[in-house]
């Protein structure tokens, strides 16, 4: 790769970076919304408008078509059983494979209308409002902001939510495949959660098929498009991806968000008195403060950076929460401002690849939030809230709060 001429040293694990990557994003706005990032040994792209083109730009894609998931690589047998998993993933491929898959898939998803999930999510969050402390701090993240999201996504693909704990451990073992630089012990952990993942999987979907349930994985095993299906490896894979999306960002972004609106002060509740008042604040919680802040694509053929001229084969990163914060898209980027004008959020990607879950996140944090803040809006944090030394999954270690004395 040519040498960049505006290169940047930025350690990712960093903890002011960690607490703090808007403080850089802001540099990068002003030097070069296109920069090399030593750190990566990837071009990065910080701009709004570039990112939110390049994630539609058909010239890049997810799919590694040199390497792992879909070919050989020298010295990842002991991945094999998390390439097999991958190599299915609607995430890792491209068309004509991901047309196929994400037309077979949406056929099951998008007949079972999110909307109807309302009341259930809502039943769920007072529930669990119900069980929050009354005279003690508690940590907001296991207590709330983990079983919602975690009992949605298993009620709807039929998984039995008392195995909730086994599919997070997979899951996060999984998720840190997508570090960069990551170490042998992460990728052993991460092949036998998918091992273990998978052999789960098998038995259900078996299991499934005998029964003939009324819930997403029965759709998705009966779905058929001009004769075609999913086979066992692309149901497996499916699941994984939807179980493991269904989760893992919308309980960061549930603790962004609730770190976001008691940061501001005052009664939290007035941020989600109506229900479009609780679509605005939502949109710009997500905007403000996003769960995912790097995606990267491979060249396909050249691509035209401005500063470098990506060449096939080589990767770029997108980076969606500094794209979130560009100054020449938004209008006082770095304040709080649910209704703004000019939102345009690309937390949820775009283009082929824009994410599956998003009208279910959206709908889960609206409806969790206001829950939350109508039944307690004397909720304040008992002690700083601190992001997790995890800059690709952006995210709190915890949340611990507490009701407001003498409110």
């Amino acid at each position: 790769m040519t040498r960049p001429a505006l290169s940047v040293s930025q350690s990712p694990r960093d903890p002011a970076f960690v607490q703090d990557p808007y403080t850089f994003y802001a540099e990068m706005h002003r030097a070069s919304p296109v920069f090399f990032w030593e750190d990566y040994g990837l071009w990065c792209v910080a701009g709004y408008d570039q990112v939110n083109a390049l994630l539609r730009d058909r010239r890049l894609g997810r799919e590694n078509r040199w390497g792992a998931p879909l070919n050989p690589v020298e010295g990842r047998g002991h991945l094999s059983d998390f390439d097999r998993i991958e190599s299915g993933s609607l995430l890792e491929r491209e068309p004509p494979a991901h047309t196929r898959l994400r037309t077979l898939v949406n056929r099951a998803f998008v007949s079972r209308s999110v909307e109807r999930l309302r009341p259930r999510i809502r039943q769920l969050a007072g529930k669990l409002v119900d069980a929050l402390p009354e005279d003690r701090a508690f940590d907001l993240l296991p207590a709330f902001a983990t079983p919602i999201p975690l009992t949605v996504i298993c009620e709807l693909l039929g998984v039995p939510v008392e195995r909730g704990n086994d599919l997070l451990s997979w899951s996060h073992a999984m998720c840190e495949m997508y570090v960069p630089r990551r170490a042998r012990e992460t990728e052993e952990r991460a092949n036998r959660a998918a091992a273990e993942f998978g052999a789960f999987l098998t038995g259900h979907i078996e299991a499934h098929r005998q029964q003939g349930t009324d819930d997403l994985l029965s759709a998705l095993i009966a779905v058929r498009d001009t004769g075609e299906k999913l086979s066992d490896d692309e149901l497996i894979s499916t699941c994984v991806l939807l179980l493991n999306a269904g989760h893992e960002a919308t309980v960061h972004q549930t603790g962004n968000a609730v770190k976001t609106i008691l940061d501001q002060g005052g009664d939290p509740g007035r941020f989600f008195a109506t229900p479009d008042l609780a679509a605005a604040t939502v949109e710009e919680t997500l905007r403000y403060d996003a769960p995912l802040h790097m995606f990267t694509r491979y060249a396909y053929e050249t691509v035209d950076l401005g500063p470098v001229a990506l060449k096939p084969g080589e990767q770029v990163a997108l980076l969606l929460g500094a794209a979130n914060r560009d100054p020449a898209a938004f209008d006082a980027p770095d304040e709080f401002r649910p209704g703004r004008p000019d939102q345009k959020t690309v937390s949820f990607g775009a283009g082929l690849h824009f994410c599956i879950g998003a009208p279910l996140a959206r709908l889960e944090l609206q409806e969790s939030l206001s829950v939350l803040f109508g039944r307690m809006p004397d909720l304040a944090m008992d002690e700083d809230a601190r992001y997790r030394d995890s800059f690709h999954f952006h995210g709190l270690e915890s949340l611990k709060a507490r009701r407001r004395a003498g409110a």
